[in-house]
């Protein structure tokens, strides 16, 4: 069994920036894909970004360019840098683990809510 944990939400003016940690135990990080996604109030949760154990990476149309995917093998932590925040970039973020990315995650974190005020 793995755990996810995120960390670094918070309230931010648009045009901010902010960096998410995700922190996973087990033996996973090695070989899953971990990825980003976020869930707005009343929508539907979406993929944000994904990276591969290789670094390869992934986005969403609406952060390219302004976010971005890493990862830290050795801390088995993926990060998420979100800069030129706007305010449609609110919503609760969720780290996730997936051995085959066709398919729904694996493993989700418990989220952390980011709030951009305009």
């Amino acid at each position: 069994q793995a755990q996810l944990v995120e960390s670094g939400g918070g309230l931010v003016q648009a045009g901010g920036s902010l960096r998410l940690s995700c922190a996973a135990s087990g033996s996973i990080f090695s070989t899953y894909f971990m990825g980003w996604y976020r869930q707005a109030p009343g929508k539907q949760r979406e993929l944000v970004a994904r990276i591969t154990s290789s670094g390869s990476t992934i986005y969403a149309d609406s952060v390219k360019g302004r976010f971005t995917i890493s990862r830290d093998n050795a801390k088995s932590t993926v990060y998420l840098q979100m800069n030129s925040l706007k305010p449609e970039d609110t919503a609760v973020y969720f780290c996730s683990a997936t051995i085959n990315p066709v398919l729904r995650p694996n493993y989700w974190g418990q989220g952390t809510q980011v709030t951009v005020s305009s």
